[in-house]
C-alpha cells in the first residue's frame, strides 16, 4: 500500500505543479499555445502506446471499445453540462481551462486506477513511464490554469481546483491497489479505454483548437515533438 500511495502522488503531482507554474508567471499566448500543442502530442502518444495498446493486450477489443465509448460520452456530457452552467451564470471567460481540467480528471482517475492495480499485481513502474506521465500532464495543467486565470478566476481557486484533481487522481491509485483482487483484465482494459475516449474528445474539442488559436503555424510542429518524445518514453518503458 505504501508503494501505491507513493506512485499515486508521483503520477498526480505534475497536475498541481503545472498549475503552480501558471501562477508564478504570465505566459505569453504564443508560448502557451506551444506548451498546449506539445502536451496534445504527448497525450496522443499516451493514448496510442499506453492506453489503447495495453487495453488490447489485456482483454482484446470489446472491453476496450466499450470503455472508449463510455469515456467519450462521459466527457461530452459533462462538458455540455459545464457549458450550460457557464451560460446560465454568464461566465464565458475561462476559455479551454475548464474543459482541460475536466479531461485531466476523467483521464487521471481510470489511468491511476490501472496503475494501482498493476502495482498490486507486482508490476514494476519504470522511470521512463513516470517521465512520460509528466510530459503529458504538465502542459495540460499549465494551459488550463493559465486560461482560468485569464478568465478572471482567483489564483486561490485555480490552485484549489488543481490540488483537488491531483488528490482525487492520487487516491485513485490507492483505490486501484485495494480493488486489485476484485477486478480482472476486462476492468483494466475498460478503464484504459475510458481514459482514452475522454482524452480524444477533449483533444479535438478543446486542447488542439486552443493551441492552434494561440500558437498558429507552430502548433503542428510542437504537437509532433510532444508525440515523438512521449512515444519514445512509452516504448522505452
Amino acid at each position: 500500500m505504501g508503494g501505491a500511495i507513493l506512485w499515486g502522488i508521483v503520477a498526480a503531482s505534475p497536475l498541481i505543479i503545472g498549475a503552480a507554474l501558471a501562477l508564478l508567471r504570465t505566459w505569453p499566448p504564443r508560448w502557451l499555445g506551444i506548451v498546449l500543442g506539445f502536451g496534445a502530442g504527448a497525450l496522443m502518444a499516451s493514448i496510442a502506446f499506453e492506453l489503447w495498446e495495453e487495453g488490447l493486450d489485456l482483454a482484446g477489443p470489446i472491453p476496450l471499445i466499450v470503455g472508449v465509448v463510455g469515456g467519450a460520452l462521459a466527457y461530452f456530457i459533462a462538458d455540455r453540462i459545464l457549458d450550460a452552467r457557464a451560460a446560465k451564470t454568464k461566465d464565458q471567460g475561462s476559455g479551454a481551462g475548464v474543459p482541460l481540467a475536466l479531461g485531466a480528471l476523467l483521464d487521471g482517475i481510470p489511468e491511476q486506477l490501472v496503475l494501482g492495480i498493476g502495482l498490486a499485481s507486482g508490476e514494476p513502474v519504470s522511470i521512463a513511464l513516470v517521465v512520460a506521465i509528466v510530459v503529458s500532464n504538465l502542459p495540460e495543467s499549465i494551459g488550463s490554469a493559465a486560461d482560468l486565470l485569464k478568465g478572471g478566476m482567483a489564483k486561490s481557486r485555480v490552485l484549489l481546483l488543481w490540488a483537488g484533481i491531483s488528490v482525487i487522481c492520487a487516491l485513485a491509485t490507492v483505490a486501484g491497489f485495494g480493488l486489485a483482487s476484485a477486478t480482472g483484465d476486462d476492468f483494466r482494459a475498460g478503464a484504459s479505454g475510458f481514459a482514452a475516449g475522454a482524452l480524444l474528445v477533449m483533444l479535438v474539442d478543446s486542447m488542439v483548437p486552443d493551441a492552434q488559436e494561440k500558437a498558429k503555424q507552430v502548433t503542428g510542429l510542437a504537437t509532433v515533438l510532444g508525440f515523438a518524445l512521449a512515444a519514445g518514453l512509452s516504448l522505452a518503458s
